[in-house]
């Protein structure tokens, strides 16, 4: 008997499935046809591009990104089924993209939406990057911080950090288990301002750190460009080189600042908090703004224009800052809102605020 005619080439499955969300867009994409995919058929094609590279294996083709697709992308697939139908370039971009649909009898389409990037990954990286003042260790369960420990963390000390890009991507989308532990000699009211797997304060601070060591714009959430900075620093080892700092503000006469630098007391000075009518904002918030020497200009209670001389300035919350002011004294209420030292306090306190520091106000 002679041969039979070949079977037409069918597409059978894709996964991810066509219409799914919330996908990992650091997995590999799998087209699965009837029988094994000739070598006259092109390979599909994908939109948007990303580095990767197809292969074969069996009845599939199999496309490995090299890095990943961003958190939040509608990824399309064109899947030729006849020699005769042109695809361009594999991985380029192409027409089509309604989801679950076929466009034509020989190249089906489909469509699926990546997920967002995890917040408790975020926490993890910035951690293992030193931007956070805790240890990671990779386990298998996370959401809680271990025993504490006896000394700052050192991010050399740590779990090591991902060599490989494309596995940072994987990362971002399914944090993997583990577990944070708490250094010894920050006060309680750090502690309490972080929660693993949340968004908050500390979380913001920590992300405003890395931006600024790596000159970039100031952001309470991370862009794509932000993480995929995160992701190349992880990858390279790029770990914060000037430690942690916290700053706790108390309006328990005498008023007082103090700094924390890697877990230990370094600084302390009387200060001068808001006085009456212009209270300093009670709560912890991050330094979004430095200046070695600023004109600081407002309008008095009142009613008088005020246009003073200030330096060794850093903003934490609106117009409120710590910087120099010269009073008769110190240790009251008695500023416009902001929080003042004197002058030699506030030059040896200013290299020890970098961008991001949490500074905590407690009420008297």
């Amino acid at each position: 008997m002679g041969a039979g005619r070949q079977a037409p080439l069918r597409l059978e499955s894709i996964s991810p499935a066509p219409g799914a969300a919330d996908v990992n867009g650091a997995q590999p994409i799998t087209v699965t046809y009837n029988q094994p995919l000739p070598a006259n058929v092109p390979f599909p094609s994908i939109s948007p591009s990303v580095p990767g590279s197809w292969h074969r294996q069996g009845q599939t083709a199999i496309f490995t990104p090299g890095t990943g697709f961003s958190q939040d992308t509608r990824v399309s697939l064109s899947v030729p089924l006849d020699p005769t139908t042109t695809s361009g370039t594999p991985n380029s971009a192409k027409a089509g993209t309604a989801t679950g649909t076929v466009a034509s009898a020989t190249t089906p389409t489909a469509a699926f939406t990546t997920g967002s990037y995890s917040v408790l990954r975020l926490q993890e990286v910035l951690t293992q990057l030193g931007y956070l003042p805790f240890t990671w260790t990779q386990g298998p369960t996370t959401q809680a911080f271990s025993s504490r420990g006896s000394a700052a963390p050192s991010p050399q000390g740590q779990t090591r950090l991902t060599s490989s890009v494309h596995q940072q991507v994987l990362e971002a989308y399914d944090a993997p288990g583990g577990a944070f532990g708490w250094p010894a000699g920050y006060p309680a009211q750090l502690q309490a301002a972080f929660t693993p797997g949340s968004a908050n304060v500390m979380t913001r601070g920590a992300l405003m750190g890395f931006e600024a060591d790596h000159n970039l714009g100031l952001t309470d959430k991370p862009t794509p460009a932000i993480w995929a900075a995160l992701m190349r620093a992880a990858a390279g080892n790029q770990v914060n080189r000037h430690g942690y700092s916290y700053a706790l503000v108390s309006e328990s006469e005498p008023e007082t600042l103090t700094i924390y630098r890697n877990g230990k007391p370094a600084f302390h000075s009387l200060a001068n908090t808001g006085g009456a009518g212009t209270p300093t904002p009670i709560g912890t918030f991050p330094i979004y703004e430095k200046f070695a020497f600023q004109i600081m200009s407002g309008t008095n209670p009142g009613g008088s224009h005020y246009s003073d001389p200030v330096q060794w300035v850093n903003y934490f919350s609106g117009g409120a800052a710590i910087h120099a002011f010269p009073r008769g004294g110190y240790g009251y209420p008695q500023s416009l809102g902001c929080v003042e030292l004197p002058y030699d306090s506030a030059k040896q306190a200013f290299p020890l605020l970098p961008y991001g520091t949490l500074v905590t106000v407690l009420p008297g």
